[in-house]
């Protein structure tokens, strides 16, 4: 039987709590300072007040299944019986569950890598000969039991089969999981029906993969998939949600089946509108129009997204309002931001709306398209005066900035030949072959949190602050030394985040005091706010690099982040191009560099992990994209001498489709992750014609795991298969800002002395 049409939805909410509680209650039951118990009631109780406030914001279905002890890649991995088989010894369900997601002593994870276009990290899903798929579906009926018995309007989401296999990974020699799609059909047959049963009346089935460039060719199969399903006469109603683009021919193939109704967004993809209303059959369908933005901050234009209801009125059998995607990608409420606004700053807040303020926005929108617009005018004009004063706002356009740019894009940008400059920098460094270095940051100890505690609550000046940081860079150049490594780091004791710390140095950003975004697992970042034209008035490491320096003879990298990695972690604005602003986040930048150099700093690392995230999803709008990402980055490093070497870093993303940008961000030395995919980057980046100096990772730092010391040799020698001793360097995969002090220098330990017995046999 159809269940009844709603009108105001959200396809999904954060789940890290308000004030981070999940992440404590997680990290306390690894450390063995709460039990099961308790960390079940912190998660019951932050589903519990979730799922109050939605239906207090007047949502009329509440999507449930959406919380996660980790990621809700893995979650499906475990409901479909597809957790690795190297766990299955793991006689506890929990403990097997976050052995996948972490490893442990004996047990390595699964590989990590970012959900679509994103900033957020999904566990990469393993396919092999002995993955036998069955159900397992306690926790998605446990969380409709939980939500019904409240009495919510449950819609449990789940991620649908063809998303599942698409970002699943093949092992053991076994071929593309897609190619195992009619074994998971039964399952989800079996877990409609048993939702049907116990009481749910909607099931949202998440396929964002129907908007990529994959999911091009995958409308034959969305069909046969949701027509199949759809054809079960005990089940709920079924609304498949596409997100973070325009599902393009799947739409009409969802549409043909007997589905009742389908999410599109409407903000990623513009054009998505008129795609919509060219479908004739979504004349039988419940369309749920994602008009609030769920990734990015700034306020709804609510008179435009009215507008676009309007035009889709006519296109299909009923209308919801939605956001674009789930809100596990903001943050929780603007309302908690309860600090004044930095000197510079003032008045941006207003132009804000996070979780809370979204699902208001989303409910504004309905009211006024079921009971029409003059009972929300208040909330109508309150938004068209805001929009006013931000656009009228002169801090949006800086002239000194635009003429700097315009005058150096004229001038152009460039260094000598990567070879010539390796000649110099040899001669400047001196370094061994295969020479060691750890990414940037060091562990975060117990001392460093009190001391920026201290100094935020004015127990402590300034000066007192510099005076433990420096305690803390001493202490770290010291036990780099003591262990040997070769190019050292200062370990970014100074900053609580490589994005973050310089968004609060650098003009145009708002940094927020509890705008926690989940990052994967319980790894939460604030992501800045960047509202405004971007310029830097004063050095912002230079002073950290040269403390260090001077504590020893071995070269200290300066750090950096570069612009492409700002902008994809910050909430960025959206009234010019990504592109514009990147190079003016790269020019300030490019002013830091100077100065390192001018400091003495022989090495410079400017890092771009993000460089894949930004990808667009599909292969048309590629090349634009790669063609300004690199530019910014090369922009940003071009000012110093050929003799000063630039090192840049990447991780955790499939590299695969941006190989060629990574050779064209023409960087003197690279490292990237290669640990968890066994060294599989190398031979991409030969065939690519990469020439340059390469630190592939040697040992993942997301695990807890001491990797042992002829472990990093054998990993060593098969990216000496690769690359040739000259242009190798030795490092980790990524920052050990997040990893204890004692696992570390194990592994740091492990890692120079398999550098010096490979060293020895060359």
């Amino acid at each position: 039987m159809t269940a009844p049409n709603f009108t105001r939805t959200v396809l999904g909410v954060p789940r890290i709590g308000p004030r981070r509680e999940l992440k404590r209650a997680i990290e306390g039951y690894w450390k063995g300072s709460i039990t099961r118990a308790e960390l079940a009631s912190t998660a019951a109780g932050l589903r519990r007040d979730e799922w109050a406030r939605l239906v207090a914001a007047g949502l009329d279905s509440v999507p449930t299944n959406t919380f996660s002890y980790y990621d809700q890649m893995l979650d499906t991995a475990e409901l479909l019986g597809a957790l690795p088989p190297r766990v299955a010894g793991i006689e506890d369900p929990l403990d097997r569950y976050f052995a996948a997601a972490r490893g442990t002593a004996e047990v390595t994870p699964l590989e990590m890598t970012k959900w679509f276009d994103t900033n957020y990290h999904y566990l990469v899903p393993e396919i092999g000969p002995a993955t036998a798929f069955a159900l397992h579906p306690e926790k998605v009926l446990g969380d409709l039991d939980e939500a019904l018995a409240q009495g919510v309007p449950a819609r449990p989401v789940v991620v649908g089969p063809l998303t599942f296999l698409a970002l699943a990974k093949p092992v053991d020699g076994a071929g593309e999981p897609r190619s195992r799609l009619d074994e998971l059909l039964p399952l989800y047959r079996d877990l409609l029906a048993r939702l049907a049963a116990r009481g749910a009346q909607w099931v949202q089935i998440d396929e964002p993969v129907l908007v990529t460039e994959a999911g091009l060719s995958l409308a034959g199969e969305a069909a046969r998939v949701y027509g199949e399903l759809s054809s079960a006469a005990d089940r709920p109603s079924i609304l498949v949600a596409t997100y973070f683009g325009s599902p393009g021919p799947s739409l009409e193939a969802l549409a043909g089946t007997a589905i009742e109704a389908v999410a599109v967004d409407l903000v990623t993809d513009p054009a998505a509108v008129a795609a919509v209303a060219a479908v004739p059959v979504l004349q039988d369908k419940l369309l749920l129009a994602g008009v609030v933005d769920g990734r990015n901050v700034w306020r709804t234009d609510l008179a435009s997204a009215s507008a676009t209801l309007g035009m889709l009125s006519g296109s299909a059998g009923a209308l919801a309002v939605s956001t674009s995607c789930s809100l596990l990608h903001v943050p929780y409420a603007v309302a908690a931001e309860m600090a004044p606004e930095p000197a510079g700053a003032e008045g941006v807040r207003a132009w804000l709306a996070f979780a809370q303020e979204k699902i208001d926005e989303v409910v504004v929108l309905a009211r006024a398209l079921t009971e029409g617009r003059p009972v929300v005018a208040a909330e109508f004009g309150r938004s068209a005066a805001v929009r006013a004063a931000r656009s009228a706002d002169p801090r949006l356009n800086d002239a000194t900035v635009r003429d700097r740019l315009t005058a150096l894009r004229t001038a152009g940008t460039g260094r000598a030949a990567a070879a010539d400059r390796a000649v110099l920098q040899r001669d400047r460094l001196g370094l061994p072959l295969l020479p060691t270095t750890t990414i940037g940051s060091y562990p975060q100890t117990g001392a460093i949190r009190v001391a920026r505690a201290d100094l935020r609550a004015g127990r402590i000046d300034e000066a007192e602050y510099v005076r433990r940081m420096q305690s803390e860079i001493a202490d770290v150049i010291a036990l780099q030394e003591e262990l040997g490594i070769d190019v050292l780091v200062h370990g970014e004791p100074e900053r609580n985040d490589m994005v973050q710390y310089f968004a609060e140095r650098l003009h145009g950003f708002l940094a927020t005091e509890n705008g926690w975004v989940q990052s994967y697992g319980t790894r939460c970042v604030r992501p800045p706010i960047l509202y405004g034209d971007v310029h830097r008035a004063d050095p912002m490491t230079v002073s950290w690099i040269t403390y260090a320096q001077t504590l020893t003879e071995r070269p200290v990298k300066g750090m950096l982040t570069g612009p492409v990695t700002i902008l994809a972690w910050s909430f960025v604005r959206d009234d010019q191009s990504l592109a514009e602003t990147a190079d003016q986040v790269a020019l300030a930048i490019r002013d830091e560099t100077v100065d390192l150099e001018r400091a003495g700093a022989a090495i410079i690392q400017v890092d771009e992990p993000a460089l894949r995230e930004l990808l667009p999803l599909r292969a048309a709008d590629r090349s634009a994209y790669l063609a300004w990402a690199t530019g910014s980055f090369r922009l940003s490093t071009s000012g110093v001498a050929d003799g000063t070497q630039i090192h840049t870093h990447l991780c955790y993303s499939e590299f695969g489709d941006v190989i060629g940008a990574i050779a064209d961000l023409d960087a003197d030395v690279t490292s990237i992750e290669a640990a968890r995919s066994r060294m599989e980057i190398l031979a991409d980046l030969n065939e690519a014609g990469f020439a340059n100096q390469v630190g592939p990772g040697v040992y993942d730092i997301h695990s807890p795991r001491v990797p042992a010391q002829d472990e990093i040799e054998s990993s060593l020698r098969a990216a000496l298969d690769a690359v040739p001793a000259q242009r190798l360097w030795v490092n980790p995969d990524c920052g050990l800002k997040t990893r204890g002090q004692q696992e570390t220098v194990a592994s740091l330990r492990n890692l120079v002395a398999a550098a010096k017995a490979v060293r020895a046999t060359l």
